[in-house]
């Protein structure tokens, strides 16, 4: 089976690492008519004081999108990005994919411990569990394995 995008896709990244790795393994799967829409969600804290500075975070996730944006650059896809705030980071994500009428979200799951998942919660697996729309986990690259 031969996988390919060749609508929208909402991928979200979370640091430039992960934007970068991201890219690199999705941007094999593109075609011309592909739209890969990068997104970063600052979580709001929903009342309580935030950790950083909006400005900090808007800083940040333009800098999340340089790194995303270079594996890029050879590919024949569109690239757009979007900063996006909520309360909660997943129904954000599954809500911006339904406002682009996105054929996928499509990530590559970061590496981390199953104690600090069980604690605080997995944006991945949620973004599995909970899915309104195609979900596609990509793997990681092979020297990250």
């Amino acid at each position: 089976m031969t996988l390919s995008f060749d609508g929208t896709i909402v991928v979200p990244v979370g640091d430039p690492d992960d934007g970068e790795r991201t890219a690199a393994a999705l941007a094999p799967y593109l075609e011309p008519t592909s739209t890969v829409v990068i997104i970063n969600v600052i979580e709001k804290a929903g009342g309580a004081p935030d950790k950083a500075s909006m400005e900090q975070r808007e800083e940040y996730a333009e800098e999340i999108f340089d790194r995303t944006r270079e594996p890029f650059a050879e590919s024949p896809a569109s690239v757009e990005t979007a900063i996006l705030y909520g309360t909660d980071v997943v129904d954000r994500i599954f809500a911006e994919a339904t406002d682009r009428n996105a054929d996928a979200v499509v990530f590559v799951p970061r590496e981390g411990s199953r104690f600090v998942e069980l604690l605080t919660g997995s944006v991945a697996r949620r973004l599995v569990k909970e899915a309104s729309m195609p979900v596609v986990a990509l793997p990681r690259g092979v020297s990250e394995n």
